[in-house]
């Protein structure tokens, strides 16, 4: 026997991974593949990305979604619903659509894309520092709130006022963001002090959007409209939730741990992305797109209404086109460390894990899922104490500005 078929018999006795005969504990930690996903590295004030974590090492990347893509999708969809339902809408006949406005994260870039694009498509954004200014504003039952302004839809002839009477970051007493029963609380006060002002209910993500269709809109026919495609939240559409928007979770999870198998296997990065592997799996231009200065695929986002969400009611089945099982002799097992910023959100712990599991029979990948508290990252750091072990990291942090938190323990 010579001395690399040894070697790589003597691994697979010992339950270790190997990429060309090499261990996984004979490869500094610092050179393993490492992909970001659903927090993108970046400064949370400022939104600039942290590309010393996006450039950690030639095999490390970021998987999302096109984040500004998605917003606009959102902020449209909200007004094309108000323009098709105008006779309606209007609950108190007023004049004013009033919409309320559940903020996810302050310093996320997602949630502060979410906020501007529906600002911006209703009319309601003003300017601040260039951009849409996304801070929340409280209560605004007059309209003279500073970080927004009335809008204006003229629909059939009519001139319409659009404004926001209130929006909110939902962070719960724990520090936890995204928070769906902050949300659920914060509609039951908006209501009592609104009541019938509310017109439209808009959230920068559907596990918010449903607690807040649940505590309230769904009994008052109000329309609310989420982001994420949870399946919930699809179904909910046949009971009046007025829409979300699909991410593409399905794709984004096969990008995050195919990004890692191509690297392990040593082969082209678009293997079985752009580019067919060897048992036919490849995505369509029209699923994502990759931004090679960012090191980042950002998968593209569909509106979700009542036209169209039959075709969107399990978030968890798995994209056709790269669905195929590799052949583990040409793409032999190994072992990956990954972690949920919160295993309590409900699209990455109902939608976004459930779809990593299937992806990794597929693509021959042993993962440890590591869940976190969604407050702190030493929650999850601490759970990876020995990183020589595995041969991989994919990494959700709870802050985006917390990247050398998990760099530090592999640069050891």
């Amino acid at each position: 026997m010579n001395k690399k078929v040894l070697t790589m018999a003597v691994a697979a006795l010992m339950g270790l991974t190997t990429v060309a005969g090499v261990s996984a504990e004979e490869v500094a930690n610092k050179d393993k593949p490492l992909v970001w996903f659903n927090r993108q590295p970046s400064n949370s004030s400022t939104g600039e990305l942290d590309m010393a974590a996006l450039t950690y090492n030639e095999n490390t990347y970021y998987v999302g979604f096109d984040a500004n893509q998605g917003a606009e999708l959102q902020g449209t969809m909200v007004k094309d619903y108000i323009e098709a339902n105008i006779d309606s809408i209007d609950r108190n006949g007023d004049g004013v659509i009033g919409y309320v406005l559940a903020i996810g994260d302050i310093g996320h870039n997602d949630s502060i894309a979410r906020t501007r694009g529906v600002r911006k498509a209703l009319g309601t954004g003003v300017d601040k520092d260039g951009d849409i200014d996304s801070d929340p504003i409280g209560t605004n039952t007059d309209g003279t709130a500073s970080a927004v302004q009335d809008g204006t839809l003229e629909i059939n002839g009519t001139t319409y006022t659009v404004r926001e009477l209130a929006s909110q970051e939902m962070k719960n007493s724990a520090g936890a963001t995204w928070d769906a029963a902050t949300a659920g609380n914060a509609i039951g006060t908006w209501s009592s002090s609104f009541g019938d002002a509310i017109d439209v209910v808009v959230s920068n993500n559907d596990g918010m959007g449903m607690s807040m269709f649940n505590a309230w809109s769904k009994d008052n026919n109000v329309p609310t409209f989420g982001y994420d495609a949870n399946s919930d939240a699809v179904a909910a559409i046949a009971e009046g939730y007025g829409g979300t928007i699909s991410q593409h979770a399905d794709v984004q999870a096969y990008l995050t741990l195919r990004v890692l198998r191509n690297a392990l296997d040593g082969v082209d990065i678009d293997t079985g992305i752009g580019t067919a592997d060897d048992a036919g799996n490849v995505l369509s231009s029209d699923v994502y797109v990759y931004n090679e200065e960012q090191r980042s695929y950002y998968a593209l986002n569909v509106a979700v209404t009542a036209d169209n969400y039959q075709d969107f009611t399990d978030s968890t089945k798995i994209y056709d086109p790269v669905s195929v099982q590799l052949d583990e002799s040409a793409h032999p097992v190994k072992k990956i460390w990954l972690n949920i910023y919160n295993a309590s959100d409900n699209f990455l712990s109902s939608t976004y894990q459930p779809l990593l599991q299937n992806y990794d029979d597929i693509l021959n990948l042993e993962v440890d899922y590591i869940g976190g508290d969604g407050q702190t990252e030493s929650n999850i750091t601490n759970r990876l104490g020995n990183p020589g072990q595995y041969d991989a990291f994919a990494i959700n942090m709870v802050k985006t500005d917390n990247a050398a938190s998990y760099t530090s323990l592999l640069d050891q």
